[in-house]
């Protein structure tokens, strides 16, 4: 069960950190077009940050954290199955 707890943990981190990374690329281009006067989202970029990027990058940061808590679990109690 803790095995496939962690799986589930890891594929998401895997998908969220897919999701942060394209937010990030998108962020730069904006900010790269904005200092050419080039309209590439940046006020769509804002808009999405409460309710859509934010919670992604908490997402990934909790689920770094549960997946070392999952870890140091495994660590700590090699025999037990949870």
């Amino acid at each position: 069960m803790r095995e496939r707890i962690s799986q589930a943990i890891s594929w998401i981190l895997v998908v969220d950190l897919g999701v942060v990374l394209v937010c990030f690329g998108w962020f730069m281009v904006a900010i790269l077009g904005q200092s050419m006067n080039v309209n590439l989202g940046l006020k769509l970029w804002y808009d999405l940050w409460n309710p859509l990027i934010l919670p992604a990058i908490s997402l990934l940061m909790a689920g770094a954290i549960a997946s070392g808590v999952m870890g140091w679990l495994s660590r700590r109690f090699p025999g037990e199955s949870t």
